[in-house]
């Protein structure tokens, strides 16, 4: 059976970001509506954001975001006392452009450090389908 990449999952992590941009509901909507386009992908559904309180542990509380695609998910969660976002950008393309997107977090969101991976999804996805519909 022939095989091929499924797709690309990217990881970001941003340090250091804007307190006041981490903890905006209407920028991290406007990140979560926006990037999807600026991708070339397509959105099925609108973003959708919720706010979690501080669970008296390691994390203080913020905002959680997801924008599902056709190409599968966005996704944010932002930490503003702590000055954190972690994201995923996880689609069924190949080939993304990480450089936009890195730039993209760290302007939306003013980060002075940034780390990220890059995963190869589903790597041996069948290029034909396995099993025949009737």
């Amino acid at each position: 059976m022939t095989t091929e990449n499924f797709g690309e999952h990217l990881t970001i992590d941003g340090y250091n970001g804007s307190r006041t941009k981490l903890n905006d509901r209407e920028i991290i909507l406007n990140c979560l509506d926006k990037l999807p386009d600026l991708l070339q992908m397509k959105k099925l559904s609108d973003a959708t954001l919720h706010f979690a309180p501080d669970n008296v542990g390691k994390d203080p509380g913020g905002w959680s975001g997801f924008v599902i695609i056709a190409e599968s998910h966005i996704s944010i969660h932002t930490f503003p006392d702590r000055g954190f976002v972690s994201a995923d950008v996880y689609t069924c393309k190949n080939g993304i452009d990480i450089n936009f997107i890195l730039n993209y977090f760290t302007d939306t969101f003013e980060l002075t450090d940034i780390e990220h991976h890059l995963i190869k999804r589903g790597t041996k996805y069948p290029i034909k389908n396995i099993y025949q519909t009737k």
